[in-house]
C-alpha cells in the first residue's frame, strides 16, 4: 500500500561559474525565462499565478516562495501532474551552486517523471547559455 502513495522527485544540480545575482536574473526575469524555459508572464511575487507555454501545451503555476538570490518555488500543474519546482542558489568559491527540485510525481506518472528528468537537463543547459550571454552583455 505504501508504494501506491509514494511520490518521486527530480533533482538536478549544477555548479555555475556565475554570481548568484546573474543566475537569479535568469530565473526571475520574464524575457530571460522565455529564452531558456518557455513563454511566460512570470513575476517573482508570492501568490502570482502565471502560465508557461510551449508548442506542446501550457503549465499553470503559482509562485509559492521568493527569497531573492536564495530560493524560488512555484507550483507546476500540467497534464494531470500537480508538482512543485524549487530552485535553491548558494554562493560557491567559483560562482553559484544551483539546485532544481521538482517534487510530486505520483504513482502512474512514470512518463511525466522521465520526461521531466530529461527535460530539466535540456532546460538547465539552455539556462547556462543564457547566463553566459548575460556576461557578454554587461561586461562582467
Amino acid at each position: 500500500m505504501e508504494t501506491e502513495t509514494k511520490t518521486r522527485t527530480v533533482v538536478k544540480e549544477r555548479v555555475l561559474r556565475h554570481a548568484p545575482g546573474k543566475v537569479w536574473r535568469a530565473l526571475t526575469q520574464k524575457h530571460l525565462i522565455e529564452e531558456w524555459l518557455m513563454r511566460s508572464d512570470f513575476k517573482p511575487e508570492i501568490g502570482h499565478r502565471f502560465d508557461l507555454e510551449a508548442e506542446w501545451g501550457k503549465v499553470s503555476c503559482e509562485v509559492l516562495a521568493v527569497e531573492p538570490l536564495k530560493t524560488l518555488s512555484y507550483s507546476w500543474a500540467a497534464h494531470g501532474l500537480e508538482s512543485v519546482v524549487t530552485w535553491t542558489l548558494a554562493e560557491s568559491a567559483t560562482g553559484t551552486h544551483l539546485r532544481m527540485e521538482q517534487s510530486g510525481f505520483g504513482p502512474g506518472q512514470d512518463q511525466a517523471y522521465h520526461g521531466a528528468t530529461a527535460g530539466w537537463t535540456q532546460f538547465l543547459d539552455r539556462l547556462e547559455e543564457v547566463i553566459a550571454d548575460l556576461d557578454k552583455g554587461d561586461g562582467q
